[in-house]
């Protein structure tokens, strides 16, 4: 047997894994036993949160074989299972062993061909919370051969004049050599060499060893690169970190990283000649080797005679391992680039894959300005807004701008005027509600180009529509750069060094991703630019900010009163005021009143989520005042501004009709899950939302009756887009109504008085809206059985029922009114246009398909002037039988006055109209008689 022989290289100026895991013996081979020590307290990474850690450690354990080394093989149990995986044994504080018998048994190798070329492990706690980076442990082939941890050398880049120290450490060789450009530097007749000398010219370097051993000898080789001293200069003027366009052949580019050693550009321009994938072909072409300012903040370069209107894919090297697209890029490639298709994206350039790992930034100089030509556009007025929250990945199939832009008439029929973009900067992989931003200014390419982003919102300026950004400043993932910059792993999470993110989010409650540390003042000059960036490149005309609760580093769930998240947000609204004094800040807030109270005076917006309790009154339930929906009022939380964004739905809630169709309330054959029934339920709800003052915001397709959960295909995952929802001629009676309500909101002061009240608490609800131009009283009855409602009238005279066009005479304002369940009504003192005839009433309504007692529906209006409708059915029971039915109008004294009906008819729902200009004033009844059955209502004529 020949005896072994390995050369075991240290670098001592980097960590090496052997400090934190020690094994016995010390060159393992997979026919050995073997014992493995865990030094926790030597680790880096993930692995700081256990040390300390007092309970059982289990290890998740595979291996690398000679068959594939890429992924675990052989893995032991799964994740988490204490059952199944292997224990550690505590031997000391944050030490800890794992004793193998025999490998090849231990993972179950039982192919003779399939050897083992590394143990890996990670580490974890016994509740699977807290664990280690991966770790690796390396076998050796039995026989005459070496190792040397050339990992090392590959991070390791000295500065000319800097000493390096290494040890070579042999099991039984009889000399070692070590040579530099072929001159001996070092030999010994021992095991063991230390080697030091000092880099005294930069380039490319190699270490050459020979190990004899009796007559065999062993030669290897490895390589590092020595660099020069960094170039001090100062920023050129103008430049800022990112892509600087100089003119069409040149680019500055400039990194901020504080605390790096160096920073080398590689690319298309320079062939990507720093290929870590090919070790031997490394080698610095020092035109690509940045320059550092005075302060030793930013590293530079500018990069000449490149080629206008072409794209080039770039990277940052920083220290050599860290290789990450620039921060401020507005076009990011990964390799999930792929799955977006030629009509989405046309002529994307590819991800190179073949050159580099890890997100991939692009610049091209010469492009062209795009050209705005909505040049005179005007804001809405944020007091109010009516905005259309939309996913546009859910909301059109080719989930792009340009059909995105194909919809706007859609939704400038719907009346809406600001459009609400779920986030659209680069997000972690293709599909996804884009609250995981890796990049912030970048648009994400599963929506098209950033020109067809332009295009849309210069459209929907052209018709006075604002466009919001939904944009995430809370937090971010891995992918991002401000973490990977300054981060424990290759994701995260940051290390204390990090100018951005805290490395532990003080609201632990509410963490997602990394949480940025808004105290920071390197993360207050990010939010700045990322805003500024938006509004001035984009044209966007303001932001939603997701969930600004987070926006502090006080410790707790965020829900008690904050004075420095105050300060913040009023600093950050500041800076974005300073640019655009007509911007919307829109905040997810959901703080104590108190709070928002304060920033709503400031001028900001805040959300309002009234879903539960609309929904309540939708489904038809009242307990304990369940569907009272007041704090839709801006005043019930005690602002002094109207700057309530109040939402029945929003992509954070149950739909409506979801609820609607699955637990709505019943009483008799009045059914609020039938599908009709709970679409006459939105339309009521709605009536009790819009004219609400305040600004308002409606989620996609619930103006249609979207009935799919949000849980459907899991919370986050698409869901069905349903156009053909317009094809139902009930549910576009919906959207129509939307439409009449959002004309009223846009158009009348009324609707924006800041004298009204709302009495929803019970059964039956009342809003009543003053204003020197026009009184509005809104009647609903959100129960399931008739009830009655006294509406308050402001004054006596004529009214006017907005839906129907109807005009009363009011003799008396506390005249009562009966209603019948789902039943509103829109009067106002002013006569305005009337909305499309009978979108209020469905189609084969199955409401009106009832037992007899139910064939006879209250008229409307009541009371009227000059006319009323009245509206009755007959039940599909009788569809077999030829029946008469005779409906006719009686006084007081019973005298009969009128026949209005008097024929033959099928099943089915009708309608017939009263004329009352001939009759006096007074108390009128109506009767409808069918066979046996028979019904009589009470109407009231006021002139």
């Amino acid at each position: 047997m020949k005896a072994k022989i390995i050369i075991f290289i240290l670098i001592m100026n980097s960590i090496i894994l052997s400090q934190a895991i020690v094994t016995d013996p010390e060159f393992p081979t997979e026919n050995d036993p073997i014992e493995i020590i865990f030094d926790i307290a030597q680790m880096t990474g993930r692995a700081v949160n256990l040390i300390g850690y007092t309970g059982t450690l289990y290890a998740h354990t595979g291996v690398y074989t000679n068959l594939n080394s890429s992924s675990w093989q052989h893995v032991i149990g799964s994740w988490g299972n204490n059952s199944t995986q292997p224990s550690l044994t505590r031997i000391g504080t944050d030490l800890y062993t794992l004793t193998i018998d025999n490998p090849r048994n231990y993972y179950g190798l039982t192919n003779t061909t399939e050897n083992i070329t590394s143990l890996n492990f990670v580490l974890r706690s016994a509740d699977a919370n807290s664990q280690t980076e991966d770790l690796n442990i390396p076998f050796y082939d039995d026989g005459f051969s070496i190792k040397i941890l050339d990992v090392d050398l590959i991070d390791f880049y000295p500065l000319i004049g800097e000493t390096i120290e290494i040890t070579a450490v042999t099991n039984g060789a009889d000399s070692i050599k070590v040579y530099l450009d072929d001159v001996l530097i070092s030999q010994t007749s021992n095991d063991t060499l230390d080697i030091s000398f000092i880099a005294e010219e930069s380039g490319r370097k190699w270490l050459k060893y020979i190990a004899i051993d009796n007559d065999d000898v062993y030669k290897d080789s490895v390589s590092f690169f020595v660099r020069k001293p960094l170039t001090i200069e100062e920023l050129p003027e103008n430049i800022i970190p990112g892509i600087n366009y100089i003119d069409n052949n040149t680019v500055t580019l400039a990194l901020f990283a504080p605390n790096k050693k160096f920073v080398y550009a590689i690319g298309d321009f320079n062939n990507w000649e720093f290929d870590q994938t090919a070790p031997s072909t490394w080698e610095f072409d020092e035109k690509y080797y940045f320059k550092l300012t005075p302060d030793s903040s930013v590293y530079w370069i500018t990069l000449q005679n490149l080629l206008p209107n072409k794209e080039y894919r770039f990277q940052y090297l920083i220290d050599g391992n860290l290789r990450i697209a620039d921060p401020y890029a507005d076009k990011i490639l990964s390799t999930e680039d792929s799955f977006i298709s030629e009509e989405t994206y046309p002529n994307l350039i590819s991800y190179p894959t073949d050159k580099t790992f890890f997100s991939v930034s692009v610049f091209e100089t010469g492009q062209s300005n795009f050209i705005w030509e909505a040049t005179d556009y005007l804001k809405p007025k944020k007091d109010n807004l009516i905005i259309y929250e939309l996913l546009i990945r859910d909301f059109v199939a080719a989930h792009n701008y340009q059909t995105l832009i194909d919809t706007l008439d859609y939704l400038e029929n719907l009346g809406i005027n600001a459009i609400e973009l779920m986030p659209i900067n680069e997000f972690e992989g293709n599909e996804s509600w884009g609250y995981n931003p890796s990049f912030l200014f970048a648009p994400d390419k599963y929506y098209g180009p950033k020109e067809d982003l332009k295009k849309f919102i210069d459209e929907c300026h052209k018709r006075n529509i604002a466009v919001i950004m939904d944009i995430v400043l809370n937090h971010s993932f891995g992918r991002s750069p401000f973490v990977r910059l300054y981060a424990d792993g290759d994701f995260g999470p940051p290390t204390s060094e990090n100018p951005w993110f805290n490395v532990t989010s003080p609201n632990p409650v509410f963490s997602w991703g990394f949480d940025f540390n808004h105290e920071s003042e390197q993360t207050q000059k990010l939010v700045d630019r990322v805003n500024r960036y938006w509004l001035e490149e984009y044209n966007f005309d303001g932001f939603r900010f997701d969930f600004t609760k987070g926006f502090t580093n006080q410790s707790g769930d965020g829900s008690a009163f904050d004075i420095s998240r105050i300060n913040i947000l009023k600093r950050m609204a500041d800076s974005i005021w300073a640019f655009d004094s007509t911007a919307y800040v829109i905040l997810e807030h959901f703080a104590p009143d108190d709070e928002e109270r304060i920033l709503t005076d400031y001028g900001m917006m805040v959300w309002g989520n009234i879903n539960y309790n609309y929904n309540e009154a939708t489904m038809g339930y009242h307990d304990n005042s369940k569907s009272d929906f007041s704090r839709v009022s801006y005043t019930k939380h005690t602002f002094s501004k109207p700057h309530l964004v109040g939402f029945m739905e929003s992509h954070d809630e149950e739909r409506l009709m979801y609820k609607n169709l699955q637990y709505g309330n019943s009483s008799g054959s009045y059914d609020i899950t039938e599908l009709n029934t709970a679409l006459n339920r939105i339309k009521q709800a709605a009536a009790f939302f819009i004219t609400v003052p305040g600004p308002k915001m409606i989620w996609q397709f619930g103006e249609l009756g979207y009935d799919y959960s949000i849980d459907y295909n899991g919370r986050v995952g698409n869901k069905p887009i349903r156009w053909d929802y317009l094809d139902d001629v009930n549910r576009k009676n919906l959207y129509k109504t939307f439409s009449a309500l959002n004309f009223l909101k846009r158009n009348y002061e009324a609707f924006s008085t800041e004298d009204f009240n709302l009495a929803v608490t019970s059964y039956v609800k009342r809003i009543r809206l003053n204003h020197e131009t026009m009184n509005v009283v809104i009647i609903g009855n959100f129960d399931v059985v008739t009830r009655s409602i006294i509406p308050s009238f402001q004054s006596t005279g004529m009214w006017y029922d907005y839906f129907s066009g109807d005009s009363v005479n009011i003799e008396d304002t506390q005249i009562s009114v009966s209603l019948d369940p789902g039943e509103f009504h829109i009067y106002t003192s002013q006569k305005l246009p009337t909305p499309e005839k009978d979108i209020l009433l469905n189609i084969n309504d199955k409401n009106m398909e009832i037992p007899n007692n139910y064939g006879l529906s209250q008229n409307y209006p009541n009371p009227f002037n000059p006319d009323t409708k009245i509206k009755y059915a007959i039940p599909a029971t009788m569809q077999s039988e030829n029946v008469n039915v005779k409906l006719v109008v009686y006084d007081l004294l019973g005298r009969e006055v009128a026949t209005l009906v008097n024929e033959t008819k099928q099943p089915g729902s009708y309608e017939v109209k009263f004329d009352g200009s001939n009759f006096t004033s007074g108390i009128y009844f109506y009767n409808i008689r069918s066979g046996e059955f028979s019904s009589t209502r009470k109407m009231i004529l006021l002139k």
